[in-house]
């Protein structure tokens, strides 16, 4: 069945490219899109991406492009891999572009400001003729194409989407499951994001074992709370997109986000951490829309508002840890016994 799939992965940054250099791998036509076209030509040329994904040669099959109809005019799925603060702009431009039974699948854990709106959620409103799903989970890119085993989910209404993606994908080294709730997977891979600058942070603090459990295990709680309150089922946090994604990014400085907890644990300014980061850390910008959004729906989320208090209204680390040690000692695990 994959023989005959053409794939179009938009965003030639490490995820994006792993995934492409996946699927040309299994013997699918495959194209990677780069906006810079003096990129695409290099990583064409080369077999490389230099900037992303450096010592790392691609599949001979996979087709680095900078022309965009090109790309996704004969395809029949289209990754969006694209930073969250772009996601509209590049999605707004394939749509008179797109092939009437293409299926469209986003990678990117960010969020929307206005509205709060999710990247799928993107999807639905510029192309609402076409199936819509999303793939996230514990991925670091540099693992994928060294070919260390990893897992992901694919998440979709769409039975299809969901089989061509599991087969295109698919491999020795890389196995993908399923999860019928879209929203719940998606907010997972946002989410968790938030909690890596928090346990980065702890980490430059010198916090022990015994810290970092309870960190990720109250971040998971919250995280099941706040998808609960946005109609996600707080189940799917236990899966690869939940607990998997969490537990990555919050124990690896391979992680953005937790490298720039590190930083700012260390005591070096916001604006100079995201500087010298290079690449972006959309743990910053879902910290403010997921606060302003659990302030709004009234949910319990302290180490949010703890961070966020850190981060934008000055107050000092020390103070906030004892604030949240202090605070209301509350039930360990909620959804036991309900209805």
């Amino acid at each position: 069945m994959t023989q005959k799939l053409t794939v179009a992965v938009l965003g030639g940054g490490s995820f994006g490219t792993a995934i492409a250099n996946i699927i040309a791998e299994n013997g699918v036509r495959t194209f990677l899109w780069m906006r810079d076209s003096a990129s695409a030509t290099e990583t064409q040329s080369t077999r490389e991406n230099r900037r992303y994904l450096p010592g790392q040669r691609l599949a001979d099959g996979l087709e680095v492009t900078s022309d965009l109809t090109r790309a996704v005019s004969d395809s029949d799925l289209v990754f969006v891999s694209i930073p969250s603060h772009s996601f509209r702009a590049v999605t707004r431009q394939i749509a008179p572009l797109l092939r009437k039974e293409a299926m469209v699948i986003s990678t990117a854990k960010g969020i929307e400001p206005e509205g709060f709106t999710l990247m799928s959620q993107v999807l639905e409103q510029e192309l609402p003729d076409h199936a819509i799903g999303v793939l996230s989970g514990p991925n670091f890119a540099k693992e994928i194409v060294a070919r260390q085993q990893t897992g992901t989910v694919v998440a979709s209404e769409s039975e299809a989407l969901i089989q061509q993606v599991q087969s295109c994908l698919r491999s020795e080294t890389f196995r993908v499951y399923a999860n019928p709730d879209r929203y719940g997977v998606e907010l997972g891979g946002a989410l968790k994001n938030i909690y890596a600058i928090v346990c980065g942070m702890a980490a430059a603090l010198g916090a022990g074992h015994n810290t970092q459990a309870m960190l990720l295990t109250r971040s998971l709680a919250e995280m099941g709370r706040f998808a609960a309150a946005m109609g996600a089922n707080p189940m799917t946090f236990l899966g690869l997109a939940g607990v998997g994604d969490l537990i990555l990014t919050c124990t690896s400085d391979l992680s953005r986000n937790y490298r720039v907890g590190y930083a700012l644990g260390q005591g070096q300014p916001l604006e100079e951490v995201i500087q010298g980061l290079g690449q972006v850390a959309e743990g910053v910008n879902t910290l403010r829309q997921v606060k302003q959004k659990a302030d709004e729906l009234g949910v319990y989320m302290p180490l949010v508002s703890g961070l966020f208090a850190v981060l934008f209204e000055g107050e000092a680390i020390a103070d906030v840890a004892r604030k949240l040690m202090l605070g209301e000692q509350n039930h360990d695990v909620e959804y036991m016994g309900a209805d």
